[in-house]
Formats: structure tokens, C-alpha cells, sequence
């Protein structure tokens, strides 16, 4: 996806996706302990601000003009520009932060060679491992998402050849999750049947959807689904492949 394609469709989809996208607590103070003691972060891809932490100086990255409008009062100062082509020097903040973002940038090995260059000791990299593919959603009703997703999300491998050494920490979901990213909902099935839901979601805007969703609305009204997943109903959080991927920079 070309800088112009990823803004224009950010422009497209993302009216009202602050509405749906909004911080789970759990998942900030995540967030916010990988980040250590760092005071200035670079946020990457920042989209409308969620999990940008109030307590440190935040300087915020985003290419879609609607993202930046839906950002609220009293936010992080943002400017309008690619991951690819970050305007600062090098060494300019102790952390760069990308946040559910770096699949969707045109170049990403770029995007992530400029982290690295515009950050003094961590990146931190919050992400979604097509490699586990158990998540019912996708296994049972969607199989589009991982062969679409799969080239899209950077390896650990190959964010280590860029940036260095990580150390990679799963990421449950809650059950109650509010922010309405694709594995938010994996206790609450009937939710994928809502169209805003699915418009907070990018990658439903690249396929034809209607199939699947003809499937799961079959399976929760004859329960179908209810009988197959009666086990998740007993569960406080889950393990759906979200990762925090943290890399200390080597002195350069």
C-alpha cells in the first residue's frame, strides 16, 4: 500500500472510529510499563491518540488527515507525515511507540528503520502475530484475514534485523475489551454482525465479507456457536496473538 493509498483509505474508513477504538485501561498500563522509564516517545502511526500515556512528553506521527481530526482536545501535539520519512533528528526521543499500526505502512522495513534512528533507548511495538491462527473468528469464518494479514505484520525476526535485540510479551484480551480492535470481540461473537463494529476494523474493508458473516449469523441463531465455544464463556481474557514487542537500542 502507497502513502497516498494508506491515508486515503484511513480518510475513508476511519470516520467515527474513535467512537469504537477506544483505550482498554489493561491494555495502556501494558503499554505504558514497556515503555520504562522513558520520558519522551515518538508515536508512530497515532492515529486518533489511543494509549498515548498522559504522564510522559508525546509527540505524535499520523499521514490521515481524519485520524488527526477525530484526536481529542488536549492531545499530544501530532504532525502529518508517513512513518517512512519520520521529520525529526536522529536520537530525538527515548522511545518511538507503534501501536496496531505497522502493518498498514507502505514500507514497513523503512517505518522501522526509522524508529530505530529517531530513538535513544527502546522501541515498542504493540502487534498482532498472524502466526497463531487458533482464534476461532478467523479459523472458523474468516480465513480471508490471515492470507491477507500474514505478509502484512512484520516477524520478530525481521524487526530484530532492523531495529536489534527484542523481547516479545503476549498480550491476553479481556473478555470486556473496549477497544474494538479484530480480537476484541472473541467473547461476544454477535458483535462482528454490526457494521460499525466491522467499519473499526481495516482489514474488513478489503474483502467481501458477507459469506462468513452468513455463517456466524447461522451458527449464534441455531447455537451452533454457543456449542462449540461454551468453554470461552468461563474465561476473564484470552491469548488471540496480540504481542508488545520491546527493543532496547544499542548505543550507536
Amino acid at each position: 500500500m502507497s502513502k497516498g493509498a494508506h491515508q486515503a483509505l484511513y480518510d475513508r474508513i476511519g470516520v467515527g472510529y474513535a467512537a469504537l477504538r477506544r483505550p482498554d485501561a489493561r491494555l495502556a498500563a501494558r503499554i505504558d510499563a514497556a515503555l520504562g522509564e522513558c520520558r519522551s516517545v515518538l508515536n508512530v502511526g497515532a492515529g486518533a491518540g489511543s494509549y498515548e500515556p498522559a504522564d510522559r512528553l508525546v509527540v505524535a506521527v499520523e499521514p490521515s488527515a481524519e485520524m488527526i481530526r477525530q484526536r481529542p482536545g488536549g492531545a499530544a501535539p501530532v504532525v502529518q507525515a508517513s512513518a517512512n520519512e519520520l521529520p525529526f533528528r536522529d536520537r530525538s526521543f527515548d522511545a518511538a511507540l507503534a501501536i496496531l499500526t505497522v502493518h498498514h505502512w507502505p514500507r514497513r522495513d523503512r517505518g522501522l528503520a526509522e524508529m530505530r534512528r529517531v530513538a535513544r533507548e527502546r522501541v515498542v511495538i504493540f502487534t498482532w502475530d498472524p502466526a497463531h491462527a487458533g482464534f476461532w473468528l478467523l479459523r472458523e469464518y474468516f480465513p480471508e484475514v490471515l492470507e491477507l494479514d500474514r505478509p502484512a505484520f512484520p516477524s520478530l525476526r525481521e524487526i530484530e534485523m532492523t531495529i536489534g535485540p527484542a523481547i516479545v510479551h503476549p498480550v491476553p484480551v479481556p473478555a470486556d475489551c473496549s477497544d474494538g480492535f479484530l480480537g476484541a470481540y472473541w467473547q461476544r461473537p454477535a458483535l462482528y454482525l454490526d457494521r460499525h463494529v466491522r467499519d473499526a476494523i481495516s482489514v474488513f474493508s478489503k474483502f467481501d465479507s458477507s459469506a462468513g458473516l452468513a455463517r456466524l449469523r447461522r451458527d449464534l441463531r441455531d447455537g451452533t456457536w454457543l456449542a462449540r465455544h461454551a468453554a470461552l464463556h468461563g474465561l476473564r481474557e484470552l491469548d488471540v496473538g496480540y504481542r508488545l514487542i520491546v527493543a532496547h537500542c544499542e548505543a550507536r
